[in-house]
């Protein structure tokens, strides 16, 4: 969501976006004409009438999961934010018997929380993760 117009996201998603994210990025984009949205989550600059870069992921239920906001100069990354959505999906369809560990990417094995985890992270993860 931005306050762009949806003119102005078409040619984002067509001219740029298609060619980061193979067939462009996976769910809608809206426009947040009047900064709306952008209010009620602290990302609009009244003053500027921008809003800074912001993404959050808000789960089934309308519960922030997670949120990043950069100063404009800094660009979000695409897929990074995929590889989070994906790790929220798998947590949430565990019911929170599975974690996903720093970098954890679709496909690759989960961590079970519990006492049998503490001081040991780092030998489960090492073993899959292996800095992919």
């Amino acid at each position: 969501m931005s306050i762009d117009s949806v003119f102005v996201q078409k040619m984002w998603n067509d001219d740029e976006l298609s060619k980061m994210v193979e067939g462009g990025i996976p769910f809608p984009m809206l426009s947040d004409a009047g900064g709306n949205v952008g209010k009620a989550y602290g990302v609009f600059d009244e003053e500027a009438g921008v809003e800074t870069r912001g993404r959050f992921i808000i789960d089934p239920e309308g519960v922030v999961q997670g949120f990043e906001v950069l100063s404009p100069p800094v660009g979000r990354n695409i897929m990074e934010s995929l590889r989070q959505i994906q790790a929220f999906q798998r947590v949430r369809d565990s019911k929170g018997t599975e974690a996903t560990p720093s970098g954890w990417k679709k496909g690759k094995m989960t961590l079970k929380p519990g006492i049998d985890l503490v001081g040991k992270i780092w030998t489960v993860w090492k073993t899959d993760m292996a800095f992919d």
